[in-house]
């Protein structure tokens, strides 16, 4: 019996990412995660405040520049310069996004358009765009093992899967990221470039952070095992999985604790 050759998994000190939404929240945990263990990462965000923060703490190792991940132009030159920065690019990290919250037939009347536009526009086409920019600049990469060249992980959400009422916009943005995963990875093959996405469930995020006990409580407990919110770390955790395991590609890893969401 053959035995196969794994090759040696993607070193996280070799790698030098791109993390959008990289000054806080999900983006930020893993920004933390690559740096500690020798990574390089550029932080895309448009708070400079947070960027400047995020900078003092996390070092040399890391660099803040203000990109709207909507704007083709200003992320295609935002890369190449966070390439040219660090000597490379072989990670891009969609981790940037909004709640886009609302009924579509509210109290005030229908969702106005732009209220979804806006959610679809940086949720689904800011992540695309960003995954084709990184996508075009790692492609002249030398190939590691298996021919490797890079890896482009995306944040979905389940609300992907049990979008709630009032999540129309959010659950059809990040329904999108969900469904260009299999065939971006099938594209991307023949340049050594993985696509993968992860669904994260209910985390504890600065957007919790306001709510009331009572509100945190009870969605804790929605929480099958381990009945609580999911901590950013452990967001972090997976994705360096994903970076470090060649054989994850073309697929949608859901961290949730096993809840499904209520319909509201």
């Amino acid at each position: 019996m053959r035995t196969p050759n794994f090759g040696v998994p993607m070193q996280l000190d070799q790698i030098k990412a791109v993390v959008t939404g990289g000054v806080s929240g999900l983006g930020l945990a893993v920004a933390r995660h690559l740096i500690a263990h020798g990574a390089s990462v550029a932080l895309f965000d448009i708070n400079d405040e947070k960027g400047a923060a995020a900078v003092a703490e996390l070092g040399t190792k890391s660099s803040y520049q203000r990109v709207d991940v909507t704007s083709e132009d200003g992320v295609a030159e935002a890369l190449k310069q966070a390439a040219e920065r660090m000597g490379g690019l072989n990670v891009a990290m969609n981790c940037a996004g909004i709640l886009g919250a609302g009924r579509v037939l509210g109290k005030e009347g229908p969702m106005p358009l732009k209220t979804f536009q806006t959610t679809v526009m940086v949720n689904l086409i800011g992540s695309f765009n960003v995954a084709k920019s990184a996508a075009a600049i790692m492609q002249n990469n030398a190939p590691g093992e298996d021919g490797e060249r890079g890896v482009i992980v995306n944040t979905a959400s389940i609300a992907a899967y049990e979008g709630q009422i009032g999540q129309a916009a959010y659950s059809a943005s990040k329904g999108g990221v969900i469904g260009m995963t299999l065939p971006m990875a099938r594209e991307f093959a023949r340049i050594g470039v993985r696509v993968m996405t992860v669904a994260p469930g209910v985390f504890h995020t600065p957007m919790v952070d306001g709510m009331p006990q009572n509100v945190y409580d009870s969605l804790c407990a929605q929480v099958p095992y381990p009945s609580r919110l999911g901590t950013a770390e452990e967001f972090a955790d997976t994705v360096a999985f994903i970076l470090q395991n060649r054989y994850m590609n073309g697929s949608v890893i859901r961290v949730d604790g096993a809840i499904r969401l209520a319909p509201k």
